[in-house]
């Protein structure tokens, strides 16, 4: 168990965040950002930690990168981790990041020609207590393109689970439907997508970097079979994995629970 990191460490997490916020980019940058199509995007990776009930030391970090617009596995790393960070809501950045880093530094190192034109996070990225959340701390550091997405509502700056937000998610009938999550200062943090037709139960899309909030509602919905962007549901979240109805979750679910299998026997899964 981690002890409660003490006052001065949140507030030099709080500055490198506020340091960091400053080389955020939330305009899209690149060329296939702009195409019809994306025309030109060809990599997109999924990222993600994959904690073990139980146990508070060891994860499983996970990259992989599918191919676009076919949505096949391309390549994928998995590595067991120990965690030097506890989890303290709105620095999560600082006890994933790390990890995540070393992923993509080993793809660069091993398949260069796999390293992907966008990220996708498990998680959110703008749509912060901050502004600057795990897609957008990752994006920053590694200097690709992220979008973060999360599958549960994060209540911020005024954003809340209210008779409105619910009134907004029933209306969102068909896959491709979305609405801003605003906040009480009237800033667009991100987007509630419907991102198919047979799941009523939206994703929460936000910036990351080097996107605007528009092309990344639009690309996360391109990149959905199911309710969850192929990127990161071919993570599944490994033991912490949320199931969802729909048909296809426990194929990808397999390749994390195998791997922690393997390489930690007594983990519960």
């Amino acid at each position: 168990m981690f002890s409660a990191p003490p006052e001065a460490l949140l507030k030099q997490w709080e500055s490198e965040q506020d340091r960091l916020r400053l080389q955020l980019i939330q305009e899209d940058s690149e060329d296939w950002q702009r195409r019809t199509h994306f025309l030109g995007l060809e990599r997109v990776a999924g990222v993600d930690l994959s904690y073990i009930k139980g146990d508070h030391v060891h994860a499983c970090a996970q990259l992989v990168v599918l191919s676009y617009p076919e949505l096949q596995v391309l390549y994928e790393d998995s590595q067991m981790v120990t965690l030097t960070a506890p989890y303290i809501a709105g620095f999560l950045a600082f006890r994933e990041t790390p990890f995540l880093l070393d992923a993509l530094k080993r793809l660069e190192k091993n398949r260069p020609d796999l390293v992907p034109q966008v990220v996708f996070v498990d998680g959110n990225g703008l749509f912060h207590y901050r502004e600057f959340g795990l897609a957008c701390h990752l994006g920053v550091l590694s200097g690709l393109p992220c979008v973060g997405v999360a599958k549960n509502l994060l209540q911020v700056q005024g954003v809340r689970k209210s008779e409105e937000h619910q009134a907004q998610v029933a209306a969102l009938t068909k896959g491709g439907d979305s609405f801003p999550l605003t906040a009480a200062s009237g800033k667009v943090l991100g987007k509630a997508l419907r991102s198919s037709d047979s799941s009523s139960k939206p994703v929460y899309v936000s910036v990351g970097h080097k996107i605007s909030v528009d092309t990344a509602v639009r690309l996360t919905h391109s990149c959905c079979r199911y309710r969850i962007p192929e990127p990161i549901r071919q993570l599944s979240g490994g033991i912490s994995v949320e199931l969802d109805s729909n048909v296809g979750v426990a194929e990808a679910d397999r390749r994390s629970r195998e791997y922690l299998r393997s390489h930690l026997p007594g983990a519960r899964t």
